[in-house]
């Protein structure tokens, strides 16, 4: 019975003292008469903090540890509790923030700040979603009616809240990768840039390394610098400063890569100018100095993304230009032929762009679906990624892409590899390297069976430390409705790489769709098709003869890749090339009209070189019997050369002549054999 009176009598004491500590102790002279030293270095250590407080959120992170050692010393003042966790809010550190914001509510319930909005947003950040819709009603009912426009926002936030509470219950099965630290660094990373198949990366960083050396006084940070890395043997190279011309004394952000990733369109400015919009390539082997964009896309506003279609027609891109439906939205442009320029900026609608901001678009090389960050629609919280595609009229309605891709917090600037296995993002989540980090999504699919056990789970985490894996299958992979053509360029003798110029055609149409080069450097190039037509790529080289590839990409294709090296042939006696975009109907020698492209180039390489004469010749696989096949392969032999004839090129310079299947390529054996095998041919007779 002793033993028990002691018990209680001890938690009494304690109930006491914690009544004690949970009461609000000013920071004045009387509460700290026995250390008055303590209480100096308390006040100077407000005071430091203070200042870069009241400079604004970019600067609170440097009143932490001077509020931090004020705090040791007295932890029970709801003020400096407070600011403590508004510094920490700001910072991203959210268990710290609630941790400090909680105590100085609960130091004083009547503390008139903002408490209720920080601690709502904290919560929400940290998947709290009740706790946080509680504490937005909360500062709610302490507006006064005539502040209308914080009542909205945090009506707005309770709604970001539900949605969260949705999506959390339902996530994607996802693997979520921080790029690691040859990517990331303790200050920002943002603004990630690929070429199609994810091979080549340019990023935006603020580090103390860059070519001015200055710090944004608006900001605190360091100015912006692109960097670049590479993928390869399955990991990302450390990162290099893309160095001047491309750099320079400003700010310079990296906005997007072409396909091939040989151009760049990046942003400049200072702490004086918002800026503009530049582009530039590195075609020759090394980049140009970059050129404004135009004015059709720059504005005396602000322009700070964008994003070029697939053929490099088309400009999608992001401006808070005051005629558009929120701060913020995204806008396209297409290229001018005739002008050589981007043309008028054209909004893409309320289905797109919201009366809140919209930011980081991307098109992915299918050129028909889009990838944006919203405030508005059904966001979590802040910026969320959002898709939609065009179904040939329209943009359909934004499908947000889900938790964890997205999170309570900025999530932007997401792009997507053209097999759409990968994306990549920019996020401030917690336990990254810095402030904003690089992040790649891998997305797994339907999760086969069996389900992986606790043990699998932990092996897995032991494998991948870096990454958080969603279980629950409730996405399946969205197959690229889209071609993929990696190739390099050589001299066919030297084997050594040529600069190319090819032409991008839709045999349909005739319709030359784009233009490219092949790297200086390299004679590498890298194509995307997408889905629904039949395509043409003609490659050209001064001296050469030309050389023909042919793609069919049906509108339900599947995602498939493509290698190849393009041996050129100078024009020479004996040298003969493949037509591979010359088509005839099954058993016809009539040309369709998907081959007048072709027939087009053909004639003039013979205008350009007079003195050519050239046999066209006729080849057939070994189906069906040998004299059809001969006579069939020189009656669409002769079909192509009155073409030419038509075309103006004298006849005495065509010869043609049918093979049957006398002179095969590949195995007949196989389908795709003697597909390799029907072709017409183009020989050089004399020069």
């Amino acid at each position: 019975m002793k033993k028990l009176i002691i018990s209680l009598g001890s938690l009494l004491i304690i109930l006491l003292s914690n009544s004690l500590f949970a009461q609000n102790i000013p920071f004045e002279k009387e509460y700290f008469k026995l250390d008055k030293d303590g209480y100096k270095t308390a006040l100077n250590n407000i005071k430091d903090g203070d200042e870069f407080f009241d400079q604004g959120e970019y600067y609170m992170k440097e009143a932490i540890p001077y509020y931090e050692s004020a705090n040791k010393f007295n932890p029970n003042n709801d003020v400096l509790n407070y600011r403590l966790g508004v510094c920490y809010f700001y910072n991203r550190q959210n268990a710290k923030a609630i941790l400090h914001l909680e105590k100085a509510k609960s130091l004083n319930p009547l503390f008139k700040e903002n408490i209720n909005y920080y601690l709502g947003k904290s919560y929400q950040r940290n998947l709290e979603w009740e706790k946080a819709i509680s504490a937005y009603e909360d500062f709610i009912s302490n507006r006064l009616p005539e502040e209308s426009y914080e009542i909205s926002m945090a009506n707005k936030f309770i709604n970001e809240c539900k949605n969260g509470e949705i999506f959390s219950q339902d996530p994607v099965r996802v693997w979520v990768d921080n790029l690691g630290a040859n990517i990331n660094t303790k200050y920002h990373e943002y603004g990630v840039a690929i070429n199609a198949d994810a091979s080549y990366m340019m990023f935006t960083s603020r580090r103390p390394e860059n070519v001015g050396g200055q710090i944004d006084p608006s900001t605190n940070d360091y100015f912006e610098d692109i960097y670049y890395s590479e993928f390869i043997n399955d990991e990302w190279t450390l990162a290099q400063n893309v160095g001047e011309p491309i750099n320079d004394k400003g700010h310079n952000a990296s906005i997007a890569l072409s396909n091939d990733g040989m151009e760049l369109i990046l942003f400049k400015g200072n702490e004086r100018t918002l800026g503009d919009l530049y582009v530039t390539n590195k075609y020759s082997g090394e980049y140009k100095s970059a050129k404004e964009i135009g004015n059709s896309v720059n504005s005396k506003y602000h322009e700070s993304s964008a994003s070029l279609s697939p053929d490099r027609r088309q400009l999608y891109f992001v401006s808070d230009r005051p005629e558009g439906y929120g701060g913020r939205d995204i806008y396209l442009s297409q290229w001018d032929d005739r002008k050589k320029e981007f043309g008028p900026a054209i909004n893409l609608g309320s289905v797109i762009n919201t009366e809140y901001d919209e930011e980081g678009v991307f098109i992915h090389p299918d050129g028909k679906t889009l990838y944006f960050s919203s405030q508005g629609h059904n966001t979590m919280g802040d910026y969320d990624i959002f898709m939609s595609t065009w179904d040939g009229s329209s943009w359909t309605r934004p499908v947000n892409m889900g938790f964890p891709v997205n999170s309570p917090d900025i999530d932007v600037f997401f792009l997507v590899s053209a097999d759409k296995r990968y994306g990549f993002f920019t996020s401030e989540k917690e336990g990254g390297y810095g402030l904003r980090d690089i992040y790649r999504i891998e997305f797994l699919g339907k999760e086969k069976e069996p389900v992986l056990n606790t043990e699998d789970n932990l092996i897995a985490s032991l494998a991948k430390p870096l990454s958080n894996l969603i279980m629950e299958p409730t996405v399946e992979i969205t197959t690229s409705k889209l071609a993929l053509v990696r190739g390099v360029v050589l001299d066919e003798t030297s084997e050594l790489p040529l600069v190319a110029q090819m032409e991008l055609v839709d045999n349909g149409s005739g319709q030359i769709l784009a233009t490219f080069e092949s790297n200086a450097a390299s004679g590498k190039f890298l194509i995307s098709l997408p889905s629904g037509k039949n395509y043409g790529i003609a490659v050209n080289v001064d001296g050469y003869l030309f050389h023909s590839e042919n793609f069919l990409v049906p509108e339900e294709t599947s995602y498939r890749e493509y290698e190849l090296t393009i041996l050129m042939k100078k024009i020479e006696v004996g040298k003969k090339i493949i037509l591979r975009n010359i088509f005839f109907d099954t058993n016809s020698s009539v040309l369709s009209p998907e081959s007048k492209t072709e027939i087009a180039r053909i004639a003039l390489i013979l205008t350009e070189n007079p003195s050519l004469r050239v046999e066209i010749s006729g080849h057939t696989d070994s189906q069906g019997e040998d004299k059809y096949n001969q006579w069939l392969s020189e009656k669409r032999a002769k079909s192509v050369v009155d073409a030419l004839v038509n075309l103006g090129i004298d006849p005495s310079r065509l010869e043609f002549k049918g093979y049957g299947e006398l002179d095969p390529i590949e195995s007949n054996l196989t389908e795709e054999g003697r597909q390799e095998n029907r072709r017409t041919e183009f020989k050089i007779l004399s020069n």
